[in-house]
């Protein structure tokens, strides 16, 4: 099977702070593969670095067949018509309604006629359930409903890859689990290739075909959740079990309290 995107030895630094180091990834079309680790790990600057929002020091991002370059900004304008996001907190415009939320892609980026763009928005909101609510604005509505307008506008305009950006924080164990058969289902009647950038564990392996743990911008395992329930290594066990002591500090790396405070440090 064909990969949609290529990672290939991607580095990236905020200034001399280090966030991805050597990244190799492959997300092979038409499967959903989950990115996930704990904050700071890197996970969401992945994302952001295959929409062309940050550009890498080093290495190369492959869409299809082009090169990921935000200088070359047509040609990334052009590629982003193939991409989907669903940004972590929805990010809806708040002073449009529901519908024209969902209709703004396509207004922006087709010359669609309005009837042809309202029966595609409707289309699109009856996938996710809200077609009932089209008219209202998103602080008339739940944030679980905001979370699945959102998704409604990422596939407005039937996109080859989907990117998640951790689409479950905030919800109930219902909005969750809707959440997250909504995206296996939408990924597989698009055939659309998803990458899910997630903390949770038992949602993200109930869709993915594959994962990709990372830590300090590296990564540190990989397989398909049955193999990453049954790893042994101790970064995944940690996360999986919800460990609180295992590789993962607490602590933010640098020098001591002690040596904050100026005190002596015996050895």
């Amino acid at each position: 099977m064909s990969n949609l995107v290529e990672i290939r030895n991607l580095q990236f630094h905020y200034g001399e702070r280090p966030i991805l180091s050597a990244l190799e990834m492959d997300f092979p079309r038409g499967k959903v593969i989950a990115v996930m680790g704990g904050s700071g790990s890197g996970k969401t600057t992945i994302l952001r670095l295959i929409g062309g929002q940050l550009q890498a020091q080093d290495g190369t991002i492959k869409v299809g067949d082009e090169f990921v370059d935000p200088q070359r900004s047509d040609d990334l304008y052009r590629l982003r018509r193939k991409m989907g996001m669903l940004f972590q907190h929805g990010a809806l415009f708040t002073d449009m309604s529901v519908f024209d939320n969902v209709a703004f892609p396509l207004r922006e980026h087709t010359d669609l006629s309005e009837q042809m763009i309202r029966d595609l928005v409707l289309m699109k909101l009856h996938a996710v359930g809200l077609r009932n609510a089209a008219a209202l604005k998103p602080a008339e509505i739940s944030g679980g409903m905001a979370r699945r307008v959102a998704l409604a506008r990422a596939i407005a305009l039937d996109p080859e890859l989907i990117m998640y950006d951790e689409p479950f924080a905030g919800l109930d164990p219902i909005s969750m689990g809707m959440t997250a058969n909504l995206i296996r289902k939408l990924n597989d009647a698009l055939g659309s290739t998803s990458i899910l950038v997630s903390h949770d564990v038992h949602e993200s392996f109930s869709i993915a075909d594959y994962v990709y743990f990372l830590s300090s911008g590296a990564i540190v395992a990989r397989g398909t959740p049955a193999e990453m329930m049954a790893s042994t290594h101790p970064y995944v066990r940690q996360f999986v079990d919800a460990a609180p002591e295992g590789p993962v500090p607490f602590h933010y790396p640098g020098a001591s309290l002690a040596e904050d405070l100026g005190l002596e440090v015996r050895s």
